[in-house]
Formats: structure tokens, sequence, C-alpha cells
């Protein structure tokens, strides 16, 4: 479904439960609408994931973090993969997008004084010295109205529920 076909972004009246795949410029837009994400990264031999707070800077992700798991995975030779959603309250539409591709440490004097401008302030106390940058090789993302549990609840569900609840 494209964005020309569907103005105001909501899935067509005879389609409710329609998928709209956003965008590369809608993407971006959205991931500059909300600062905080999901970050997805590989550690040892399992995945991982860790909420940052991250800024859009020139087509790449930026966020702010403290020596650890998340620097050292983040900053490895696997690729990344951030997570950002949103829903808008008054209509129920829902969004997310994901960015997936390469971070590393931001280390050049210029660059860092440049980051620092982006003004990104971790909502967790503590020494977040280190700055990352990702760039994608994909965003992709989709928006969807968020239908009520009864649309989609069936006898089955009620049969796996114990009565401990």
């Amino acid at each position: 479904m494209s964005t020309d076909a569907n103005p105001g972004g909501q899935p067509p009246k005879d389609q409710p439960h329609a998928v709209e795949n956003l965008d590369h410029h809608e993407c971006w837009r959205l991931l500059r609408s909300v600062s905080v994400g999901r970050l997805a990264v590989w550690v040892d031999d399992h995945p991982d994931i860790f909420p940052i707070n991250y800024k859009v800077d020139h087509g790449t992700l930026v966020f702010r973090t403290a020596v650890g798991t998340k620097l050292q995975a983040a900053t490895g030779d696997t690729p990344v993969a951030v997570e950002a959603d949103g829903v808008d309250a008054d209509t129920g539409i829902a969004w997310s997008v994901v960015a997936k591709g390469q971070a590393a440490p931001v280390q050049n004097p210029e660059e860092v004084m440049d980051t620092v401008g982006l003004l990104l302030f971790p909502w967790q106390a503590g020494k977040k010295e280190h700055f990352v940058r990702i760039t994608p090789d994909t965003v992709t993302g989709r928006r969807f109205k968020v239908v009520p549990p009864m649309t989609w609840w069936t006898p089955l569900d009620d049969a796996t529920r114990s009565g401990l609840e």
C-alpha cells in the first residue's frame, strides 16, 4: 500500500487489518520523532537487546553508552539492529521502524565534538562517555491500526487460560 494512495497514514476502511509498508523518508521521519529504541546485538553465542536513547544524525543513529557488554557487542564485527516504534493514542495507528547495519565508536575528535552537539542525554545516570554511530544498510518500517483484543480473541485463547490467573 503506498502512502500516496493513503492520505493521513490510515489503513483503508475496507481493509482495517492492512499493513502499510513505509517508504525510506517516512521511516527516517518517524525515527526522528522519538528518542528511545531497542538495540539488538550478538553477545557471545546469543542475541541480546538493550534500550537506548538515540539521535538521528545525517542518515545515521548515534547513542551514548558506558564501557560494558553493550559497547563491546555493538562495536564488534557483527551487524546490529535498532527498532523504534510508537502509537497515536487518538487514532490507534501504530508504527515500527527497524534500521540494520554496522556500528562503530565515534573517535575522530571533530566528529566527537559534532556528536556532543546532538544534545544526546541518556535516561540512566552514570558515566556514558562513549558515542556509537550506527550506519544502516537497510531501514524498513510499517504502520497499522491497533485492533481491540476481542477482534482477534478466539475460543482457543479461553481454553488455554488456567483458573489460577
